[in-house]
């Protein structure tokens, strides 16, 4: 007969064993309200220092965890949200508006950054880069340094995977709204972002160095690219994005470096671009580079009223500084146009301006439409080879 004591042990082992099975199987979701932490919704009080401890405490949970920012604006100095985290599930909620600083500093790079993680959801809210003071300095000298060397930006993920952006407003961010850096798995859906036309260097979305990303439902109004895609992106979906005001969907610029990673398998489809400078757009520079662009289909789209509709710029120079015979190194072959329709705001609809060194290869025009007032559009081609079907407006000049 077994003594009682090592019974209750053995129960005692046993209830915790079928605990953490239980925990295994359906772990207990946490959650945590920045108020919890002393965030206050003044709009005027830090919120940096709740909003750290509320990612603290997510990051260390052992299951799904959320951090709830309710209803309210709540001012937010630059912060850092690190991983690896012990969950790999955290929702941040936001119902409410985090605010940055009125004032701008040249030390920080970037607003709200998460750095190293995996399985991150933002769902709703706002976000108010509040950039009208950093705007306002570009005619300075110190707006070159902060182009040049800072590119501050609103939200930023680096080094990250498995992130979900859905139903969040951005607007007036400092520069860049939302960067992709060197991510893998991400989905941008049903975001709005804004500032104005005249905001400069305001890009909407920008990708780099990163693989499998989507971006759907989105609208986009800002005064610099409304998507912009750099070296290093692959396997990139962006569909049913309308654009303007804005500089376009822009592949670019490629091609500032001599060793530069390439651009392929991007998908553009069921796009509206309005009153925008550009339409679809691949820009490099005119300098030598090993990059390259290849295996691009951007398809239906309508333009209304848009400068250069389709434009491949191989001669970007800004200055006309660093580009030595304005030939770019940069390979673009393999890009389809298919049906895309609508009205130009200049004769020229379709600008191919290949490099002369490494021309343009395997253009595709298939179903084009493009007018230009009362008047002809025209096409313009140099130093580009390709094929045209179907109804093609304004002729081909491949």
């Amino acid at each position: 007969m077994s003594h009682p004591n090592n019974f209750s042990l053995l129960l005692s082992i046993t209830t915790a064993l079928l605990l953490l099975i239980i925990q295994a199987l359906h772990p207990v979701k946490a959650n945590y309200n920045i108020m919890s932490y002393g965030a206050k919704s003044d709009g005027q009080s830090d919120s940096s220092g709740p909003i750290s401890s509320a990612w603290q405490a997510a990051c260390m949970s052992t299951g799904s965890s959320t951090i709830y920012i309710p209803s309210g604006t709540f001012m937010l100095k630059p912060i850092t949200l690190n991983g690896p985290c012990t969950s790999n599930k955290i929702i941040i909620q936001i119902d409410g508006t985090l605010v940055a600083p009125s004032s701008y500093s040249t030390a920080i790079q970037q607003w709200i950054m998460f750095k190293q993680v995996d399985g991150v959801s933002i769902y709703g809210g706002t976000i108010n880069g509040q950039g009208q003071t950093l705007w306002s300095c570009k005619s300075s000298k110190e707006w070159i340094l902060i182009v040049l060397f800072l590119i501050l930006k609103s939200l930023i993920f680096s080094n990250s995977k498995n992130i979900m952006i859905s139903g969040l407003t951005s607007i007036n961010s400092e520069l860049y709204h939302i960067a992709i850096n060197g991510c893998e798995g991400v989905q941008v859906q049903g975001v709005k972002i804004s500032a104005p036309g005249n905001s400069p260097n305001t890009d909407g979305i920008h990708v780099q160095m990163s693989t499998n990303v989507t971006i759907t439902g989105t609208g986009i109004k800002t005064g610099d690219d409304c998507v912009s895609i750099g070296p290093g992106t692959t396997d990139l979906w962006i569909e049913r994005v309308t654009c303007g005001p804005g500089h376009g969907i822009s592949i670019g610029s490629l091609g500032k470096d001599k060793e530069e990673k390439g651009v392929q398998n991007v998908i553009v489809k069921n796009t509206v671009f309005t009153g925008s400078q550009n339409g679809l757009r691949i820009k490099t520079w005119g300098r030598p580079s090993d990059g390259f662009v290849k295996g691009v289909v951007f398809e239906h789209a309508l333009m209304q009223n848009v400068q250069n509709p389709i434009i491949i710029d191989q001669n970007y120079c800004p200055h006309n500084d660093g580009c030595p015979d304005q030939n770019s190194g940069v390979k673009i072959s393999g890009v389809t146009y298919n049906d895309i329709q609508g009205s130009s705001a200049t004769q020229v609809a379709m600008n191919f301006d290949c490099s002369p060194s490494n021309p343009c290869s395997g253009i595709v025009l298939e179903d084009i439409k493009l007018t230009y007032g009362d008047k002809l559009a025209e096409s313009s081609c140099k130093n580009v080879d390709g094929t045209a079907s179907g109804l093609v407006v304004p002729p081909s000049c491949l």
